[in-house]
């Protein structure tokens, strides 16, 4: 597991969904395994009453579906998956981060680019 690392909550809230469905993106998970992924890449820890509001949106929104695994020996999980729609929604939130990382370095470097967002 990489070293915990605390990041500023309003920088999460504005990556965590992203960051969700890119998890996702690897293949069809439930929510501790979403998390461990999270925290192994570096985010820290996201805590299920977190987490799984954020999986309620991205399934409203249809960017996720969910389905019930039943359990080895205990209770089931739900496991969640990207759907085409929430595919197409993490590539044009991810060009948009990386566009918005590149301007905000440039202005830290002192050489902001200029231009519209993505």
């Amino acid at each position: 597991m990489a070293t915990e690392q605390e990041w500023p909550s309003d920088w999460m809230r504005g990556v965590l969904g992203a960051a969700v469905l890119a998890v996702l993106a690897r293949g069809p998970a439930h929510g501790y395994a979403i998390a461990s992924d999270l925290a192994d890449t570096g985010l820290g820890t996201v805590k299920g009453g977190t987490l799984y509001p954020l999986l309620g949106r991205l399934e409203s929104a249809g960017h996720v579906s969910a389905r019930w695994e039943p359990g080895d020996g205990g209770p089931g999980r739900k496991v969640y998956s990207l759907t085409p729609a929430g595919r197409d929604h993490l590539q044009h939130q991810a060009r948009r981060w990386a566009r918005f990382t590149d301007l905000t370095r440039g202005l830290f470097e002192g050489s902001p680019t200029t231009g519209d967002p993505a």
